[in-house]
């Protein structure tokens, strides 16, 4: 583990990393308690304010430039705060079939996916946690291979539990 390199990142990139780490755990804790209590809703509320952070100091973070400043990754930081307002919404309005496949689909999209990408090698978190771990070429080969596996088996889980909700 590799501390220095956090340490040394730009201070937008710290908080972005914290929260990401934050709402990851929270949320993780969110959909293993029960639903509609009140510290599902309090726990929820937090996730959703880190989920906002990250979105919002996700556009300030410009390591990969596919178009201008921006890459595909920054499309998160325009559909989160949509999908977030959105799933309010629908909790308020009783949709909770609804509310539920939003926040799942966040969690999975910016806290799974966007995150995974984050431990590939040049980023960030690959240099905090993995550098120096095994042979580079392996273990670009196997990081590849492990984030398209982790990939996929979060879509299959996120279409059958959206295809079970639907029942």
């Amino acid at each position: 583990m590799n501390v220095q390199a956090f340490l040394h990142a730009d201070p937008v990139v710290q908080v972005h990393m914290i929260s990401a780490f934050l709402a990851l755990f929270i949320g993780s804790v969110v959909f293993l308690r029960p639903k509609g209590t009140p510290i599902h809703k309090r726990l929820g509320r937090a996730w959703m304010a880190l989920m906002l952070v990250v979105s919002l100091t996700g556009l300030f973070i410009h390591e990969i430039r596919t178009w201008g400043l921006f890459s595909p990754i920054h499309i998160f930081s325009i559909i989160v705060p949509i999908s977030l307002t959105l799933a309010v919404y629908f909790a308020r309005k009783g949709r909770i079939g609804d509310h539920k496949r939003t926040l799942i689909s966040v969690f999975i999209g910016g806290n799974i996916i966007a995150g995974g990408f984050t431990f590939l090698p040049g980023r960030l978190n690959y240099d905090i946690f993995l550098a120096g771990l095994m042979d580079v070429k392996i273990q670009s080969g196997s990081l590849m291979l492990l984030s398209l596996s982790a990939g996929i088996t979060v879509l299959v889980a996120t279409i059958i539990s959206i295809r079970k909700s639907r029942t």
